[in-house]
């Protein structure tokens, strides 16, 4: 219940931030800066190139979210109810519990308004905590994707929806692609948080898919914003160990299979310490390393070459396990 509260008290007091994540790795990094963690039905698209969210599975939904679990402590964790995974009281339950009981989830999310009120009721009377989510709703539209609350009747019934699930319970509402007036007066009647994607600075907290905003996902989303090329930094490192497998550069020798005699003279210590050697001609100026997880100190004016030899091996051999660096 704290990070429930500690999410409504930012209303009217500081941004929250939400942010998606697929697998455990991204969810790690996330789990630093947002509030929210949403597994969103959106890795339909990010992940498997699905042309609508509408063919997003439970199963997939649970899979991702358990390796998202992995990876977050802090943040409250939320998990997308598939769609026609909530169309009646009995189904919403039997799924929202299925998935709160597999992935260890905080809470999940449902699409709509007063169309789906009757569920949302049931899982909260059955302690299920739900997030809302209003505007644009993928799982519901086909077609182009447009932005809502253009006209003053459809910012009501937008307001009337956001304050039917507020009575209801939810404890926090995603507005997607709402105009900006519209998610102005929706934020300002509620006491519940407001998360916006598309939906202009005056909603309480904004979302992103994480996999758009690092510039891993190519998007012609108009709010997407890109802060980050990852994709360049990816190949850079792709790229070096390519180069350096071909070039014979990596991998190094490890200490637990080169003492021999004959490999004597292929031994160095790589610049950033570490325990991987190779290609030294001249083993008996080495004069000190940090070789994890211990330090090592040889003296060139103590020791032969040999006995440098054996004092390094008798050194790591009951570390001969250890993986490479």
């Amino acid at each position: 219940m704290k990070k429930f509260k500690k999410i409504l008290a930012k209303k009217n007091r500081s941004k929250i931030i939400c942010l998606t994540a697929y697998s455990k790795n991204i969810a790690e990094e996330v789990d630093k800066y947002a509030d929210i963690v949403l597994v969103g039905d959106s890795l339909g698209s990010v992940l498997y190139n699905y042309s609508s969210t509408r063919k997003v599975t439970l199963t997939e939904m649970i899979n991702h979210s358990k390796s998202v679990r992995l990876g977050v402590k802090k943040s409250l964790m939320v998990v997308d109810m598939p769609y026609k995974t909530y169309d009646t009281n009995v189904s919403a339950l039997k799924n929202a519990k299925k998935v709160i009981k597999e992935t260890k989830c905080d809470a999940v999310k449902l699409e709509g308004g007063k169309k789906i009120i009757r569920q949302v009721k049931f899982l909260i009377k059955n302690k299920i905590p739900v997030m809302g989510h209003l505007g644009l709703l993928p799982q519901s539209t086909k077609g182009k994707f447009k932005s809502k609350g253009k006209t003053s009747r459809e910012i009501k019934q937008l307001i009337s929806d956001a304050l039917s699930l507020q009575r209801e319970g939810v404890f926090a509402i995603v507005l997607e692609c709402v105009k900006s007036p519209a998610a102005k007066q929706i934020t300002q009647s509620l006491n519940i948080p407001t998360i916006g994607i598309g939906s202009s600075v005056f909603c309480d907290g904004q979302v992103l898919v994480t996999d758009d905003l690092l510039g891993l996902n190519q998007t012609k989303i108009k709010f997407v914003k890109r802060f980050l090329n990852l994709k360049k930094h990816i190949n850079i490192g792709l790229r070096k160990f390519s180069s350096e497998v071909k070039s014979k550069k990596y991998p190094f020798w490890r200490l637990d299979t080169f003492f021999s005699k004959t490999k004597y003279t292929n031994v160095k210590v790589i610049e950033d310490g570490g325990w991987h050697f190779c290609n030294l001609k001249e083993p008996e100026k080495l004069l000190y390393k940090q070789i994890f997880p211990f330090s090592l100190i040889i003296s060139s004016s103590k020791y032969s070459l040999n006995a440098h030899m054996q004092l390094l091996s008798n050194f790591f051999k009951k570390w001969v396990s250890l993986p490479l660096k």
